[in-house]
């Protein structure tokens, strides 16, 4: 049973946030907290694996409460739920898990708390603790977008399109748009992402039929998703190679 603990200074959050992730299995709210000193009190007594802070707490700072937390526990799951999305840049310095706003979503929440069940069971297998299978991994893609910072699983990540100085992430549910190039973000992603043309790269994981475009150019399919991007010759043969 991973344990969570609750940093909100309004009862009704707590006990919607309380509701949420014990319907979840695997997991129990053992502590709750309304300010900066009860929750390092809770902290120090029950141990949390992870917590939920707001950002604000009758006037402390969420930030620097959560900042105290992991210097007492360096592997501690951070989840700031919060209505105040323009610290997300602040959150993440302090290697925050997931960064919810309110109104919460049980679906968003819950995917949160299965990507945690999942990252504490792959790093038990590999003899590694949780919290250096999140950062040394580097599952999250971390960029700006016009007015947000954009916190993408890099797994869930089809393809990325630049079109009109303008650059889109898409995955099987959503699409994030940035201004960020596509040379910095093929920087960021791991050997399964492949720059298969001038305005693509694509997650070779998730193809499923790569069919002809013209003379020197091929038309890439994923799985799950009517999106399709563009693959060079040279592209293609680099691709077939690799999986020969």
């Amino acid at each position: 049973m991973i344990k969570v603990m609750l940093v909100e200074d309004e009862e009704q959050i707590r006990h919607i946030l309380k509701k949420m992730i014990e319907k979840l299995d695997g997991f129990e709210v053992v502590a709750e907290a309304e300010s900066f000193a009860t929750a390092i009190q809770a902290f120090t007594d029950y141990r949390p694996e992870v917590v939920f802070v707001d950002v604000d707490l009758n006037g402390d700072s969420g930030l620097e409460c959560a900042k105290v937390m992991v210097k007492l526990e360096p592997k501690l799951k951070v989840i700031f739920a919060t209505a105040h999305s323009e610290y997300m840049a602040n959150a993440f310095e302090i290697y925050a898990f997931d960064y919810l706003v309110k109104p919460f979503n049980m679906e968003r929440v819950h995917k949160t708390l299965k990507r945690i069940q999942e990252s504490m069971d792959v790093g038990e297998k590999a003899g590694v603790t949780p919290m250096q299978t999140i950062e040394g991994d580097s599952e999250k893609l971390l960029i700006k977008g016009k007015e947000q910072l954009l916190f993408v699983d890099k797994k869930e990540i089809v393809m990325i399109e630049r079109s009109d100085s303008a650059t889109s992430i898409i995955t099987k549910e959503e699409t994030y748009k940035s201004s960020v190039s596509l040379s910095a973000l093929e920087a960021k992603l791991p050997g399964d992402f492949m720059r298969s043309h001038k305005s693509y790269i694509i997650n070779t994981t998730m193809i499923s039929k790569i069919e002809p475009y013209g003379r020197w150019t091929y038309v890439v399919n994923f799985k799950g998703t009517k999106e399709t991007a563009l693959i060079t010759a040279q592209k293609y043969e680099e691709l077939k190679a690799r999986f020969a």
